[in-house]
């Protein structure tokens, strides 16, 4: 007998069942909540996580020029036209130099817009609010069932312990890679997964940011990133074993190894301030096909996983969350299909193109292990790609149009 079927599982009908269930109020269900919303489709936001812990999760911020269209033609940009930065310039450092890209002027012409996840959450869970959407903060759902039927079910355990039976018309899992979409899917499901073999340690200091472009430094002793989040607050990245504790190291070696990384006794000091988070990043990357299994649809992380290389991922999940949102639009409302049959394979399409690119990011910016191989061989191969990089118009034009597009 299943969780969701167990006799402690008791029905309700009641206000937190709908006809679209979504689990996950991240940018995925967020933008998902809000589009059926203003469209007249009744629905919930099941999240596990309380109101304050969601609004505070320290994601990326680097929004691609189709997230923005997506935010702005569905009346969600209130707060990224107030407070969003437009950047278009790549800064590379390498033992044979520095060079820079303004891919603003590359490719499609189109910048990135700096913006923090956690302000776009905020804000698209005012907006969700303030228009009378549902949400129920510290539900969280442990399994979808029945849904190769027309009312599938999302078994939900309450704060109290109690699990409850939220019925359905479609269930949308927006809650990540360890959520109850992937934990629900048939047994036919395919997961395509790969381990890159490389960590980073993700920092955020309350410090100004150092250089006026994204920095992606190549050096022997591993990769070192920087990406301004505010006039106040930078990221930073270091490459580490993987395995590495995010305590495993004091502040002081962290600005010492970003220095000497980064070059700063060549290109200028950074500027140093408290390191308030941490966390270690393994690369992966993986993808579940199909992306429908009758009534429930992965969205986001729950989707697929991609690396950290190339800033994909909340892109990839506010384009599958506008796809879905307006195929369930034709169906509940003027019951046509279509569109949600082709929900997978749109979304499959975008999901492979920003994984290709993700990929050839991370052979780009790491020394990736290969037992037996000619170390010396892939290290010619690395700085080749960067010199074709520096040198090559056409190869200036590819990465910009791949570097802020999904």
């Amino acid at each position: 007998m299943t969780e969701s079927e167990s006799p402690e599982a008791v029905c309700d009908p009641g206000s937190d069942s709908a006809d679209v269930v979504i689990v996950g109020a991240g940018p995925a269900g967020l933008v998902l909540g809000n589009i059926l919303l203003s469209h007249g489709v009744d629905c919930v936001v099941l999240e596990r996580a309380a109101r304050d812990s969601v609004e505070g999760r320290a994601r990326a911020g680097f929004l691609v020029p189709h997230t923005v269209r997506v935010l702005e033609r569905n009346g969600l940009d209130t707060g990224i036209r107030r407070r969003g930065r437009e950047h278009g310039v790549c800064e590379f450092r390498t033992e044979d130099g520095r060079f820079r890209l303004d891919y603003r002027l590359l490719g499609r012409g189109e910048p990135h817009t700096v913006y923090p996840q956690h302000d776009l959450v905020a804000d698209l869970l005012d907006r969700y609010l303030d228009g009378g959407g549902r949400i129920r903060f510290g539900a969280e759902a442990v399994a979808v069932s029945d849904a190769d039927g027309p009312t599938p079910a999302v078994t939900v355990r309450e704060a109290d312990g109690r699990p409850v039976l939220r019925r359905a018309r479609y269930v949308a899992a927006c809650d990540g890679r360890h959520g109850v979409g992937r934990r629900s899917l048939p047994p036919g499901a395919a997961r395509h997964h790969r381990d890159h073999g490389v960590s980073w340690l993700g920092l955020l200091a309350e410090a100004p940011p150092s250089l006026d472009a994204v920095g992606y430094s190549v050096h022997p002793r591993g990769f070192a990133g920087h990406m301004a989040r505010s006039a106040d607050i930078t990221r930073y990245y270091l490459q580490c074993a993987p395995g590495t504790r995010a305590d495993a190291w004091s502040d002081d070696h962290v600005w010492g190894e970003l220095a000497l990384r980064m070059r700063a006794s060549a290109y200028g000091p950074l500027v140093s301030g408290p390191i308030v988070r941490r966390a270690v990043v393994d690369l992966e990357s993986d993808v579940i096909e199909p992306l429908r299994h009758g009534s429930l649809f992965l969205v986001g992380d729950a989707a697929a996983l991609i690396s950290p290389s190339a800033a994909k991922g909340a892109n990839l999940a506010v384009l599958e969350a506008e796809i879905l949102g307006h195929a369930l639009v034709d169906d509940l409302v003027h019951g046509d299909p279509r569109a949600l049959d082709r929900y997978s394979e749109r979304c499959l399409a975008h999901i492979w193109r920003a994984q290709e690119f993700s990929r050839w990011m991370i052979r780009l910016l790491h020394e990736l292990p290969d037992p037996g191989g000619d170390s010396l061989f892939r290290e010619r191969l690395r700085y080749a790609r960067l010199a074709a990089l520096r040198d090559s118009a056409s190869a200036q034009h590819w990465f910009a149009e791949n570097y802020v597009g999904i």
